[in-house]
C-alpha cells in the first residue's frame, strides 16, 4: 500500500519535513516514489504539489494522521472535496 507521509531533512534541531509517497513497508529514510511536497514546522510553512497529491489520493494512497493533519490545515480537503478520517 502507498502511504503519504513524512521523510526528516536538515540538520540536528532544524528539522524540516517533505512530505512523500511511499510504500508502506518501507522506513522512514527509504526510498520514495515521488516527493510531492514540504513541511517546515519552525517556520510554519507547507507547499504542496497538488496535482501529485490528488493523482496518489484517487489510486488508493493513505495519508498518515500527521501529513493528514497538515494538509488538512492547508486547507486542502476543503477544496477538492475529499475526507479520508
Amino acid at each position: 500500500m502507498v502511504k503519504l507521509r513524512l521523510k526528516r531533512c536538515g540538520r540536528k534541531q532544524r528539522a524540516i519535513y517533505r512530505i512523500v509517497a511511499i510504500d508502506g513497508r518501507s522506513r522512514r529514510e527509504g526510498r520514495d516514489l515521488q516527493k510531492v511536497g514540504f513541511y517546515d514546522p519552525i517556520k510554519n510553512k507547507t507547499y504542496s504539489n497538488v496535482p501529485a497529491i490528488l493523482d496518489f489520493l484517487e489510486k488508493g494512497a493513505q495519508p498518515t494522521g500527521t501529513v493528514y493533519d497538515i494538509l488538512r490545515k492547508a486547507e486542502f480537503f476543503k477544496e477538492f472535496r475529499v475526507d479520508f478520517y
